[in-house]
């Protein structure tokens, strides 16, 4: 055997001891997608039928539904899979739900920006959140495909990393600019749109012809910067799982409850202004533990612990300074500076 082929050979060892790995039967995977894809049925159908403005104590019950079903996901690894698996899920979720968080926040931006009715947002949201289950699906096969073929693939991955916890610690909400994306720029020249809103659809007639609501641009604009977020939150949780089922079940369940999520935080980036340094701290940790994995693996539950320190630290700390010096949210700035503004510009 060459040198290239036992030093690949030690490593997929060294990984099958270091990470949860087993066979994932297909009627396992359909079951899980089946499954997701009526939970997601059931809240537009059952809880959403009608387009209503969610208040935040609907929003808070709606969240802590989706959070329960995400931790409690937790015991049904266990007992599939055992307790290393458990923890590599439960590790995932926590990364995965922490930095969504900065999501929501573009989100309200981008809602602000477009002067959104907030009965019709929760639809936009469904439809962004299908379809950001479909890119991290494709994001989290080929990043495992990619490890397991090429084991530098993980320093990049971990450099990844570390410079989005750069970026991330120096990033502001108030410094998004809906209008500056080339993916608003191209639809504006490519798809004859509207101005005006017309219900919760995405295209409407006017005159005979076929025009796209400022809706469609914003459900594009919401699935472009889910590809930018993909591109820090993939790699971050492969530094703790390589198997693709608690990966991707892991995003699953983070990723479902954010539209409720997003009622509850929506115009609340500046109450936590300490997060984007406890998102990037959390990013730095994964970079440089992907980067160390070859030299020292770090237990999961110790990964796990330190993620809900700087999280707690973050929350605690952020809140406290608040509390001392109260300043209006990045959603209220942006509604101030958009005022006077035709609807969906």
């Amino acid at each position: 055997m060459s040198l290239l082929g036992s030093t690949f050979a030690a490593s997929e060892t060294a990984d099958a001891q270091r990470f949860a790995s087993f066979e994932v039967p297909v009627a396992v995977w359909v079951g899980f997608v089946v499954l997701i894809a009526v939970l997601l049925v059931a809240d537009l159908l059952l809880v959403h039928r009608t387009a209503h403005v969610i208040t935040f104590k609907e929003a808070a019950i709606e969240s802590g539904v989706w959070i329960a079903l995400g931790l409690g996901f937790t015991f049904v690894i266990l007992w599939w899979q055992g307790g290393l698996a458990a923890g590599e899920y439960l590790t995932g979720y926590v990364i995965e739900k922490s930095l969504s968080v900065d999501n929501v926040f573009v989100w309200a931006v981008i809602f602000s920006y477009f002067a959104v009715p907030p009965q019709y947002q929760f639809r936009v949201l469904f439809w962004g959140i299908f379809g950001a289950l479909v890119l991290r699906a494709a994001f989290i096969f080929t990043g495992v495909a990619l490890i397991e073929r090429f084991d530098w693939v993980l320093y990049l991955f971990g450099l990844v990393l570390i410079f989005s916890a750069y970026r991330i610690m120096r990033h502001d909400e108030t410094e998004i600019h809906p209008e500056q994306n080339p993916v608003l720029r191209l639809i504006r020249k490519v798809i004859p749109s509207t101005t005006e809103y017309d219900g919760q659809k995405l295209f409407t007639r006017r005159t005979g012809a076929l025009l796209a609501t400022p809706l469609l641009a914003v459900l594009i604009l919401i699935e472009s910067t889910d590809v930018v977020f993909a591109v820090d939150s993939i790699p971050a949780i492969l530094a703790v799982s390589r198997e693709q089922f608690i990966v991707f079940a892991s995003n699953a369940f983070a990723i479902l409850g954010l539209r409720a999520l997003y009622f509850c935080l929506a115009g609340m980036a500046d109450r936590f202004r300490y997060l984007n340094i406890g998102l990037g701290v959390i990013l730095a940790f994964v970079g440089v533990k992907m980067l160390l994995a070859d030299v020292y693996h770090l237990p999961t539950w110790a990964s796990l612990a330190v993620i809900v320190v700087v999280l707690t630290v973050t929350i605690v700390a952020s809140l406290r300074v608040d509390g001392r010096d109260p300043e209006p949210s990045a959603v209220e700035k942006e509604a101030k500076a958009n005022a006077g503004a035709p609807e969906g510009r």
